[in-house]
This record gives C-alpha cells, sequence and structure tokens, in this order.
C-alpha cells in the first residue's frame, strides 16, 4: 500500500476517527492510525474494484 495514505484526505482521518460505539467497547490505542488505516484501503478498494473481491461474490456473465 505504497503511498495509500497519500491519497488520503486529513478532514476524513478526522471525522473517521470519532470511534463507533463498538471501537469504543473494544478500544483503540491510536484513533487516527485506524481511521488513516481504513480510509486509504476503502481508497485502494475504489481505485483498483478488483481489491477484495472474492470468486464466490462475482455473478457470472451467463446469469
Amino acid at each position: 500500500m505504497t503511498g495509500a495514505f497519500d491519497d488520503v484526505d486529513p478532514d476524513d482521518v478526522e471525522r473517521r476517527a470519532e470511534l463507533l460505539p463498538e471501537e469504543l467497547h473494544s478500544g483503540s490505542a491510536d484513533p487516527e492510525q485506524q481511521a488513516e488505516a481504513i480510509l486509504a484501503e476503502s481508497e485502494e478498494r475504489t481505485e483498483d474494484q478488483s481489491v477484495g473481491i472474492r470468486e464466490d461474490n462475482v455473478a457470472s456473465e451467463s446469469e
């Protein structure tokens, strides 16, 4: 994920760093680092639609 963090908007990181209820329950050592990683991964999936798609989750062309 080289450079993936470069595409993440700092304002988005700040908003995402506000922990969700389930994250508050389990805790987070560094909410901003966690938010940056989550958003970078999301950005990567958005740019490369094949990332994270399982074979069994793709409809065949014959359907």
